[in-house]
């Protein structure tokens, strides 16, 4: 489930959100994903992923760490994950440190997915352009798994971030922690999802799309030596609702089998895309996770 479009349904009380987790995790829902703006413009027409940008500049975003830590001491199973955390707005050694803490607090259930953002007034740091930020995006990522996984003391060198003999201590209780892509499936996308990533997250492709996609990135990960067996694909789940606006779980998850298919691992639905109020969540969940297993 992504938890998105909070103000509808936890507007008056934000903290809410862990409850609502609490539940989720007692109920059965396997991943909780949190979006990330850390602030927002009003410039919404240069949304880049097809339709309009579903919320006004006034909706709340939570910093999705911060929430997802909160979250993982209310929680003991449910699977953490960003979608997608704006990885050039935070400072390198920072965001390896945050993200090892959360999967270390959690027991190593953190699935952090990544993006460049597409809001240019958010970008305001000097040292965190808009310009440049993919490049940034790739070089902090080299550095966290160098962080992450290298034997301390580590040393980094790139052209955007370079340290010398550095602990930077707990690592993430992960072997190794999945890193997923949000994007276009560009020639680069491939190349970091193949070399650096776990999985990739489609915004706004058609199924034809998905699954032209998905052969690619397994052709890059076989070239590489890496088992495609590991390569993870989360899509939106599209909604169906009853002529009420109710949403119809046996007919949202029809498709999921035709999904399986063509090799995405998992779906998700934005909870305030879809539901009215904060009692419609509970049984949205019951009815959903129960049509999964069906």
């Amino acid at each position: 489930m992504t938890v998105s479009g909070v103000d509808r349904l936890f507007g008056d009380d934000l903290g809410a959100v862990v409850d609502m987790a609490r539940m989720a995790d007692d109920l059965g829902v396997d991943q909780l994903v949190l979006p990330d703006h850390v602030a927002i413009g009003p410039r919404l027409d240069r949304y880049p992923y097809g339709a309009r940008f579903p919320y006004p500049p006034s909706e709340p975003w939570l910093e999705p760490l911060t929430a997802l830590a909160a979250i993982a001491g209310a929680t003991s199973r449910v699977r953490l994950g960003t979608g997608v955390l704006i990885a050039p707005l935070r400072p390198v050694v920072l965001l390896a440190k945050t993200v090892a803490t959360l999967d270390v607090l959690s027991r190593g259930r953190v699935d952090l997915g990544i993006g460049t953002g597409w809001q240019r007034e958010e970008f305001v740091e000097p040292g965190m352009a808009f310009v440049g930020r993919t490049a940034r995006m790739d070089d902090a990522i080299r550095a966290c798994r160098a962080l992450w996984s290298s034997e301390p003391p580590v040393t980094f060198v790139s052209p955007t971030i370079s340290f010398s003999e550095l602990w930077c201590e707990p690592r993430p209780a992960q072997a190794r922690l999945p890193i997923w892509y949000g994007g276009a499936l560009s020639a680069p996308m491939i190349e970091r999802i193949a070399d650096l990533g776990d999985g990739w997250l489609p915004l706004g492709p058609t199924v034809e799309e998905i699954a032209d996609g998905i052969g690619v990135l397994r052709a890059a990960f076989v070239a590489r030596g890496r088992d495609v067996s590991g390569l993870g694909v989360r899509v939106g789940l599209p909604v169906v609702t009853d002529s009420d606006g109710r949403v119809d779980a046996a007919a949202s998850v029809a498709s999921v089998a035709d999904l399986g298919a063509i090799g995405v691992t998992s779906v998700s639905v934005a909870l305030g895309r879809f539901l009215q109020t904060r009692a419609d969540i509970e049984p949205f969940f019951r009815e959903m996770v129960a049509a999964m297993r069906g």
